[in-house]
């Protein structure tokens, strides 16, 4: 079968490699009938490490189960799923706890070689990992049932752990996919005022269709006055910053109110940044962190199947697998938000 290798900067391409085969009793192995490329993966892609051998890449994607292992029991051969971004047994403590990202025996994709931007994969933990969606299943589904493998999910995660509720004033910085759905997430849970900082018009404009009340394309001092004049001179109670370099957590500082809360989701490009008095004398809560998606997932996914949400249109190109290394180009490029690859 075919399956996505990054082999240094800029450099991704496929590969043939052996079909996948149950290791265990608890995997599954699933045909991949959709899988995308994150933002994410845009940081080992422009990294300057060099791997010749290739490494997998990807993890995000939806997919038909075509054989199971004798001691897995929630799906079965047949059942079109949902993998979160990371594999969870499903039983530990922290995965009680809806802390899947956590699990004692969890693991990321491409852990064991095995890439998720390919035509089949073994899951491991199945049970703990994969939801199943009731069929049959509508291809016109498959883009927002995608994103709830992570980009949805994370931007869901935001607007929890920053406690959004209704009648809040919520700020979101970056307008990507997550960006863009923590905008939808946050008005689904009750803000009554959503602005968007974010400065590429077709993105900002699908962020108005998701909820957004206001967009602030201004960055710096400039930004952090716009969005304090349009939140009353205090800036907002809720910051949801989906960007994760440090000129954006800065950009968070500044356009949150005192007592209010920073969640992060956007995986920090820095080390460090400020978290002493700047946090402690105004009072503020920094939160968030990677996005528990297998909690979520059975939460978010019957709007998803009613049709009263479309998380899906953060998908502006679909490729053939084939044309993957294409749609790496757009994304770093800027010129697509997020890239559906079918097989």
């Amino acid at each position: 079968m075919r399956a996505n290798f990054l082999f240094g900067p800029g450099q991704v391409a496929l590969r043939q490699v052996a079909d996948p085969v149950l290791a265990a009793p608890t995997d599954a192995i699933v045909r991949i009938t959709a899988s995308c490329i994150c933002g994410s993966d845009l940081h080992p892609y422009r990294d300057d490490a060099q791997h010749p051998a290739g490494r997998p890449i990807g993890h995000e994607f939806i997919g038909v189960i075509e054989q199971v292992g004798d001691a897995v029991r929630t799906v079965a051969e047949g059942d079109f799923v949902i993998a979160p971004f990371t594999v969870s047994c499903g039983v530990c403590q922290f995965c009680a706890e809806g802390l899947s990202t956590s699990c004692l025996d969890a693991g990321y994709w491409g852990a064991d070689g095995s890439a998720a931007q390919a035509e089949a994969i073994r899951v491991p933990s199945a049970d703990g990992t994969l939801v199943r969606v009731p069929g049959p299943v509508d291809e016109a589904l498959y883009p927002s049932l995608l994103t709830l493998s992570d980009v949805y999910a994370t931007g869901y995660h935001a607007a929890v752990s920053a406690g959004v509720g209704p009648g809040d004033t919520v700020s979101v910085i970056g307008d990507g996919a997550v960006g863009l759905l923590a905008v939808l997430s946050a008005r689904l849970l009750g803000a009554s005022q959503v602005i968007l900082m974010g400065r590429h018009h077709h993105r900002t404009e699908l962020g108005r269709r998701f909820g957004a009340t206001d967009v602030v394309a201004e960055r710096g001092a400039e930004g952090i006055s716009r969005v304090r004049e349009l939140s009353g001179g205090h800036g907002t109670s809720k910051v949801l910053e989906a960007v994760g370099l440090l000129p954006a957590y800065e950009q968070a500082l500044g356009i949150v109110r005192d007592g209010g809360v920073i969640s992060r989701v956007g995986v920090p490009q820095y080390t460090t940044g400020p978290v002493g008095r700047e946090l402690f004398g105004r009072n503020l809560t920094l939160t968030g962190g990677v996005a528990p998606v297998r909690k979520y997932i059975p939460e978010l996914l019957p709007g998803v199947l009613a049709g009263t949400v479309n998380p899906g249109l953060v998908f502006d190109r679909v490729l053939p697998l084939e044309e993957i290394a294409e749609g790496y180009g757009l994304m770093d490029r800027r010129e697509a938000i997020k890239v559906m690859i079918r097989g």
